[in-house]
């Protein structure tokens, strides 16, 4: 499915500006039909699907309790 820069730009959460400047730096492929340029929404889900990784990395790192210090005594 193609979309228009904006469209991605609100897809991704980011600036449209940022979204022409990875265009122009080659990052993001595109195609431009003439009036508009469009870009292939299938080549982000390798994105979505790190990002979603990530999240639940940092959600399961946040849950983790931190352990007991081995080193320390209680002596008073």
């Amino acid at each position: 499915m193609y979309k228009t820069i904006e469209e991605t730009a609100i897809d991704l959460g980011m600036p449209v500006d940022q979204v022409m400047r990875l265009i122009y730096e080659g990052r993001i492929r595109s195609v431009y039909d003439g009036q508009q340029i469009l870009i292939n929404s299938g080549q982000f889900s390798t994105y979505f699907n790190q990002l979603e990784r990530i999240k639940e990395e940092i959600e399961i790192w946040r849950s983790t309790p931190i352990p007991e210090d081995i080193d320390v005594k209680d002596e008073d």
